[in-house]
C-alpha cells in the first residue's frame, strides 16, 4: 500500500550499490533527486541511470564519486562533465530497446523515482510528459517512488499507473520543466525552407526540438493532412493541430492522434497536452518500433547530426571520440521512414560550426561513432540546398555532399577526398 511521505524519508529506501533509474526530459524527479543527493555521505556506487534529464543533476558532481556514478543513456549538457571526470558512463542503446534492457534484467533496478500527476477518483496517475521507458522501469524496479505534482498534465496512451504500483509518494507543487521556442535565424530559415519542399501532403512527421524543426513546422501552414509520430515533440506544432493541418488522418498507426514518448516545451505545451486525447504518449518501445513506423505512408523522419563524410556516414553522438550526447532514436527512424511507402528520410545540419568548421567532412574524426551508416541514408540539407544520396555510388555521393557544404570548404574537401581514396 503506497503512502505520503516526505522526500527525505522516501529517499532512504535507496541503499549503497543501488540501480536507480530517473524518469527523463521535462519529467525529471528533481525534489527526489536533491533529496538523495543530501544523503551522498551515507552512500557508496549507487548507479543513477536515466536518458536526458531537464534541470540539475547535483548527483553529478565529481566531488560525490564515491557515492555517485551516472550511467546515461543519452547525455545531456548536465552530465556530459562526468565521462571526462571518471564518475559517468555511457551506454549506447536504440531508445526503442531500452525498456527491455529492465524487463530482460540486463540493467536490473533497484529503485525508481517517477513524477507523476494527482490520483484521480479511481486512483490512477499519468506519467504526464515523459513516458520513454518508465513503465518498464516501474515494472522492473523493487521500489517505486514518486513525487506527486498537481502541475504534471495528465496525457492519455500507455502512461497511467494506480496508487498501488506506487510504493511511497512525495507531494510537490513546482513548475515542470519548460523549453521556450526561440527565433529561427536566415540560415535556419532556409534549412527549413529545404526541409518543407520534401514534404508532401499527407505525410506523418517525426522531428525532434530546436530551431530548425520549428523553422520547417512554420513552413508548413498550407499542407493538408499531415500526420505527427514521433519521439517527442514541442510547441512548433500546436498551431499546425489548432489549424487542422496535422491531424492524423492518413496514418497508418494511431489514425487521427499524434504519438510521442516525451514532450520538452513551454507552458502552453503543457496545458495543450493535458486531458487532451488527441495526444497519445506510448512506450519507446512502440513509438519508435521500426516495423510500426513504416506503416506509416509518406513517413518523414527529420534528425540531425554532428557531422556528416561525403560517403554519407552520419555521427550524431560524439565529437570525435569524445561522447556529445547519444544514439536516441535516430536509427529507428531513419530505418522507419525508409521503409515506408513514400517515405523520407533527412539529416539536416548547418554547413559549419559556429566556430566556421565545415560539417561536411571528408572523413569523420578519429574516434567519431557512426549512428547511421551509409547505406541507411537517404537526404542530407544544409542551407546550401538538398544532396540526394539514395542509390548513389560513393564518388556521387561525395559530389553531391560537396555541392552542399560551405563554400569555403568545398575544395578542401573535394581535395581531402580524392587524396584518401587514391594514396600516392
Amino acid at each position: 500500500m503506497s503512502i505520503y511521505i516526505t522526500a527525505e524519508e522516501a529517499v532512504k529506501a535507496v541503499k549503497s550499490g543501488d540501480r536507480v533509474y530517473l524518469q527523463a526530459a521535462a519529467a525529471a524527479p528533481t525534489i527526489l533527486v536533491n533529496a538523495l543527493t543530501e544523503r551522498a555521505s551515507e552512500l557508496r556506487n549507487v548507479e543513477m541511470c536515466h536518458l536526458h534529464i531537464e534541470g540539475e543533476a547535483r548527483y553529478a558532481n565529481p566531488e560525490l564519486a564515491e557515492s555517485f556514478h551516472v550511467n546515461s543513456f543519452f547525455i545531456g549538457p548536465n552530465i556530459r562533465h562526468t565521462l571526462a571526470a571518471g564518475n559517468g558512463s555511457y551506454t549506447p542503446v536504440f531508445l526503442s530497446e531500452l525498456p527491455y534492457l529492465f524487463r530482460k534484467k540486463v540493467l536490473p533496478l533497484n529503485v525508481a523515482f517517477i513524477h507523476v500527476s494527482p490520483p484521480d477518483s479511481h486512483g490512477y496517475c499519468s506519467l504526464g510528459v515523459s513516458v520513454e521507458a518508465t513503465l518498464a522501469a516501474i515494472e522492473s524496479a523493487k521500489t517505486v517512488i514518486a513525487q506527486v505534482n498537481p502541475q504534471m498534465p495528465r496525457t492519455f496512451g500507455d502512461g497511467f499507473l494506480h496508487i498501488s504500483e506506487i510504493d511511497y509518494l512525495v507531494e510537490v507543487d513546482v513548475p515542470i520543466y519548460t523549453h521556450e521556442m526561440g527565433n529561427s535565424s536566415p540560415l535556419e530559415d532556409k534549412i527549413g525552407n529545404y526541409i518543407a519542399s520534401l514534404i508532401e501532403d499527407e505525410s506523418t512527421l517525426q522531428m525532434g526540438i530546436g530551431s530548425i524543426p520549428n523553422a520547417a513546422l512554420s513552413k508548413l501552414s498550407n499542407h493538408k493532412n499531415l500526420g505527427l509520430h514521433t519521439e517527442m515533440f514541442s510547441d512548433g506544432v500546436i498551431d499546425l493541430i489548432e489549424s487542422n493541418v496535422i491531424n492524423g488522418n492518413f496514418k497508418g498507426v494511431s489514425r487521427g492522434r499524434a504519438l510521442a514518448t516525451f514532450l520538452i516545451g513551454s507552458q502552453r505545451l503543457y496545458d495543450f497536452v493535458n486531458d487532451n486525447p488527441f495526444v497519445e504518449m506510448r512506450e519507446s518501445s512502440y513509438v519508435n518500433d521500426t516495423a510500426r513506423i513504416r506503416k506509416n505512408p509518406k513517413m518523414v523522419a527529420i534528425n540531425s547530426a554532428i557531422e556528416v563524410d561525403v560517403t554519407g556516414q552520419v555521427c550524431a553522438d560524439s565529437i570525435g571520440a569524445r561522447m556529445y550526447s547519444g544514439v536516441g532514436g535516430q536509427m529507428d527512424f531513419i530505418r522507419g521512414a525508409s521503409l515506408s511507402d513514400g517515405g523520407k528520410a533527412i539529416i539536416a545540419l548547418p554547413s559549419v560550426t559556429k566556430n566556421g568548421e565545415s560539417r561536411i567532412v571528408p572523413y569523420l574524426k578519429q574516434g567519431a561513432g557512426v549512428v547511421t551508416t551509409r547505406s541507411h541514408i537517404q537526404y542530407i540539407i544544409t542551407e546550401n540546398g538538398i544532396a540526394d544520396l539514395y542509390g548513389k555510388t560513393l564518388r556521387q555521393r561525395a559530389t553531391e555532399l560537396v555541392k552542399i557544404a560551405h563554400p569555403n570548404h568545398q575544395e578542401w574537401i573535394e581535395r581531402e577526398y580524392y587524396n584518401l581514396i587514391n594514396p600516392r
